[in-house]
Parts: C-alpha cells; structure tokens; sequence
C-alpha cells in the first residue's frame, strides 16, 4: 500500500502534509466537535479552510487497534472519492507519527 501522505498527531487531532503526483496540500484532521449521531463522522479533514473529507474512528480485527478511516474528496481528485487509513510511518519511533496509507476501492 502507498503513503499519500504524512501527518502528526498535535492536540486531539492530526497535522500534516496530502502529497501525490499532483498534490501537495497541508492537511489538518481535526474531531468533529459537532458529532451528535454514529453516522457523522468522529472527523473532520480540511485544507486551507476547506473541508475535504471525513474520518471514522474504526478498530483492527487482526491486531485489536484502533486506527482512523478516512474519506478524501476534492475537484484535484477527479470524480471519485480517495480512501485512506491513518497508520504507523514505517520506520518511524515516534508514537505521534502516522502515514495517509492509501486504500484503493478497486
């Protein structure tokens, strides 16, 4: 699976970097403050102020962690929505670090 990105955790949320071919934008995933059902997202994804997607809290059936889901969607992308999961970096010591790990629908 390909890192589209990097972020790190700051505060509640996550701060960092959406990076592919023809992107590069600074991200911030931030909790929705504003979540009053289970079906809104437990996350909010923008960039320069504007929404770009949405996150779920979700946990792990093989290692029994969570981890956050993410949906991407902007103009840059095409048609189509992107799909991401917040992982650990490879190679990386610092607990507050996470790749975007790309996760193709097809």
């Amino acid at each position: 699976m390909a890192a589209i990105g990097f972020v790190t955790r700051e505060g509640k949320g996550f701060k960092g970097e959406l990076k592919t071919l023809s992107i590069r934008a600074e991200i911030m995933i931030m909790p929705n403050a504003g979540k009053t059902s289970e079906a809104q997202p437990d996350y909010r994804v923008t960039s320069a102020g504007v929404e770009i997607g949405a996150g779920w809290l979700r946990r792990s059936e093989t290692s029994g962690r969570d981890y956050v889901s993410l949906s991407l969607a902007a103009p840059e992308f095409g048609p189509r929505r992107l799909y991401a999961n917040l992982g650990r970096a490879a190679g990386q010591d610092d607990d507050n670090a996470f790749a975007i790990i790309w996760n193709p629908a097809d």
